[in-house]
């Protein structure tokens, strides 16, 4: 693996196309301020424009948190922000998280997240558009939003969109008063696999290795049509996967190795 300078998070490549990023605040359980905004800007160019990263590994450094969202005590210090100011509560023109989502930085190439310790409230900006999501025992989900008196909105809309949505707006409504414990994710929608902690980060690269090791014109056109197909009809969303696939398909099939040897080893859950 090759290291990247950023300056909150790690950034490293393996020798089977997968790049690994890792939350790198811990002190502050990993909670997003502006530089973490800008580097992650940075970041899902970087990924998207590199053809040698076929699939990301998602999580964090330190033992507490996946990220506690966003990092108010550094946006409360600052004067020159609306987000958290009652004086204009209108003012905030764009969405504090838009950087962090991958999806929404145009990225098609699929995403995993090993989630452990605490994830909550902004957080689910990366989670809500990560492709597999898995997650230790010991993980806990929550939305302190309306606790501190703030509406919640942005993440439980997005998170409606991967998981029930009574637990979704159980969640929002209860804030701190109530954590979602890994397997109630799991069985909500959320997650798709709860592995021991120690085994979590290994796991989470063998799964991005697998999807890192087929075809990158198929993959990303599978992880391209299904984000989208999330904002049409569903006779719209089938007419535009059909053109995924005569587009896609092709240039597939020219790519693949047909003399390689099939998977050596597959798992089942």
């Amino acid at each position: 693996m090759t290291g990247h300078p950023y300056q909150t998070i790690l950034l490293e490549r393996t020798d089977t196309g997968v790049a690994v990023v890792t939350l790198n605040r811990p002190e502050v359980l990993n909670a997003f301020n502006e530089a973490m905004r800008a580097d992650f800007a940075r970041l899902w160019t970087e990924v998207r424009e590199d053809p040698g990263i076929r699939a990301v590994v998602l999580r964090a450094a330190g033992d507490r948190a996946f990220s506690t969202g966003l990092d108010v005590t550094e946006r409360t210090g600052s004067s020159d922000s609306p987000w958290l100011d009652t004086a204009e509560p209108w003012a905030e023109t764009e969405d504090p998280g838009h950087q962090l989502s991958p999806k929404r930085n145009g990225l098609w190439k699929p995403v995993v997240a090993a989630v452990h310790g605490m994830c909550a409230g902004g957080a689910f900006y990366w989670i809500t558009e990560c492709d597999i999501v898995i997650c230790s025992p010991e993980a806990t989900f929550f939305d302190p939003h309306v606790t501190y008196g703030m509406v919640a909105a942005l993440e439980p809309i997005a998170l409606s969109y991967r998981m029930h949505f009574s637990e979704t707006l159980r969640m929002a409504l209860l804030g701190l008063y109530e954590r979602m414990t890994a397997e109630t994710a799991r069985s909500a929608g959320l997650v798709t696999e709860i592995v021991d902690r120690d085994e979590l980060h290994a796991r989470a690269l063998q799964l991005a290795e697998a999807i890192a090791a087929q075809p990158p014109a198929a993959v990303q056109g599978t992880v391209k049509a299904m984000w989208q197909s999330l904002d049409r009809t569903r006779v719209q969303a089938l007419d535009t996967a059909l053109m995924y696939t005569q587009i896609g398909n092709p240039i597939g099939a020219d790519g693949l190795d047909r003399t390689a040897a099939k998977p050596a080893k597959w798992w089942t859950r």
